[in-house]
């Protein structure tokens, strides 16, 4: 027997928007893929310091977030912040589930609308913020309003067991089930490689600490020792940050620096790439390495976070995270092996596990016991 459709409201603390364009964009796609079997409104909150007004309530369909003009003075922005929600409630109909993306402290307003307007919720829980070291950075009463938030929660969702074995551990305790990072399938398929040369290809935000370009870029200049026709391309946004490194290393002809690129022009890359390399030294489930999978095209990854719990074998390599003597070799193994690897195989994996249909109906199924 088919479910009813519900209206599901996705209250969400990363979304993208006009002040971080690419943030969250990995709960977007949750969001459509869950708008295969229900209706769905998105609602965000964010800090604008271009806001002139209080409040700004902007709509694009079912998406409705409230731009806050900053404040130094806490108490304000956390009342600017609740009118926000009040007034973007306002907008939205009748509603039957909510979906928090991000426990805390959106999980504070998944609260009041399950005590005042009984609303059950389930939470999808993506941040690396919950690993240690990071952990350590969270302060007690953050930690007691996320414990308290987390037992009132139906299911709590992170997108690895790696990640929900980290809350464990701070005491976040609660009905958890793994639902990973969705993919669109139709979009990321494989593709004939036009270049001849052995591309490549990382793409992030380019954030150091956590993706180690530099690292990539190190590593690159050792491959080249290989005589091995190659390119490194490294895509996000303010990329070039990491010339001075390769201008050191006098390898930057042999990388190609590209800013921030539409979710179609990542899926070109990836098409064309020979291998795509990760190389963070922390991660939960990185959608990057899905839709690598699912342009058939094989990754290296560093095996930390929960990386390796959708990470088949004969997919790629896994590496130690800061190994550069590791990456090396396996670009040098890739590249030897590059006509062993199945495309079609490595697409069919991707479809399977993470595509919208798929991540959809597991939400779905959650959805169900909400209403109950």
């Amino acid at each position: 027997m088919e479910s009813k459709k519900q209206h599901i409201l996705f209250l969400c603390g990363w979304y993208p928007s006009r002040v971080l364009p690419n943030n969250g964009d990995f709960i977007e796609r949750h969001a459509e893929a869950v708008q295969l079997y229900h209706n769905v409104s998105v609602i965000h909150i964010i800090t604008d310091p271009n806001c002139n007004k209080n409040i700004e309530i902007v709509r694009d369909k079912n998406v409705h977030i409230a731009y806050i003009k900053p404040s130094k003075n806490k108490i304000s922005k956390a009342f600017r912040f609740y009118r926000a929600f009040k007034l973007l409630l306002q907008k939205i109909d009748h509603f039957d589930s909510v979906h928090l993306n991000e426990l805390f402290p959106f999980g504070i307003l998944a609260l009041y609308l399950k005590w005042f307007k009984k609303k059950n919720f389930i939470i999808s829980e993506h941040w690396t913020g919950y690993h240690k070291p990071l952990s350590e950075k969270i302060s007690h009463t953050t930690l007691k309003l996320s414990k308290l938030i987390a037992k009132q929660a139906q299911y709590i969702c992170p997108v690895s067991k790696d990640l929900q074995s980290s809350m464990e551990e701070l005491g976040l305790k609660g009905n958890y089930t793994i639902v990973p990072n969705v993919v669109n399938t139709n979009i990321f398929q494989p593709n004939v490689k036009s270049n001849n040369k052995y591309t490549v290809l990382h793409i992030s935000n380019m954030v150091d600490p956590h993706k180690n370009v530099s690292g990539i870029i190190r590593a690159i200049k050792n491959f080249e020792q290989q005589n091995i026709p190659f390119e490194l391309i490294l895509v996000g946004e303010n990329s070039k940050q990491h010339q001075f490194i390769s201008d050191k290393l006098k390898i930057t002809d042999q990388i190609k620096f590209i800013d921030h690129i539409s979710h179609e022009e990542v899926k070109r890359q990836m098409q064309q790439a020979d291998v795509f390399v990760l190389f963070s030294n922390y991660e939960n489930q990185p959608c990057v390495i899905l839709e690598s999978f699912a342009c058939g095209t094989p990754v290296i990854s560093t095996n930390v976070g929960g990386v390796s719990e959708f990470f088949p074998k004969d997919y790629g390599i896994l590496i130690d995270s800061k190994n550069e003597d590791q990456l090396v070799k396996a670009l040098v193994d890739i590249y030897h092996n590059k006509g062993k690897i199945n495309s079609t195989v490595l697409h069919n994996y991707t479809k399977q596990n993470f595509s919208y249909e798929t991540i959809g109906k597991r939400f779905s199924e959650l959805y169900k016991t909400c209403i109950s």
